[in-house]
């Protein structure tokens, strides 16, 4: 049952990271700032995309018997544990604070979180592929 549940969450995340691809990688602070729905919208979708990875990762950790503090620790632990440098797991876990600034709708920070994404999704997307390759490797 929890393989299904990762392999869904990773669906549904890969689903977002290409809505954002699509439709809102290439806007501007001035396209955002005069469009509350493009905010709203855009918000939601990395806010959706860093809960699922925080998710995800925390189920992996559970399974492997790792305690977390945070959800930044789950990210930070999460690519230790699948072989990311020091400076990428630090980058992964400083999204744990950038998904907290969305979740609680702090509003000086919501274009600096989208930036923040936009800059590190590659670290996301390679994230990703380490944990399928990881659920591909336990199938076997």
């Amino acid at each position: 049952m929890r393989k299904v549940w990762v392999a869904e969450s990773i669906q549904y995340l890969s689903e977002e990271i290409r809505e954002f691809e699509s439709e809102y990688a290439d806007k501007t602070w001035e396209d955002y700032q005069d469009d509350k729905k493009l905010q709203k919208l855009v918000d939601r979708t990395v806010e959706n995309i860093l809960t699922a990875l925080i998710e995800i990762c925390g189920t992996i950790l559970v399974e492997e018997g790792i305690g977390v503090d945070s959800y930044g620790d789950a990210l930070k632990k999460s690519a230790k544990l699948l072989g990311f440098s020091e400076e990428e797991q630090d980058n992964l876990s400083r999204l744990a604070i950038q998904r907290n600034r969305l979740a609680h709708r702090y509003l000086n920070f919501r274009w600096q979180v989208i930036k923040m994404f936009g800059e590190q999704k590659n670290l996301i997307v390679k994230l990703v592929t380490r944990i399928l390759e990881r659920e591909r490797k336990d199938r076997i």
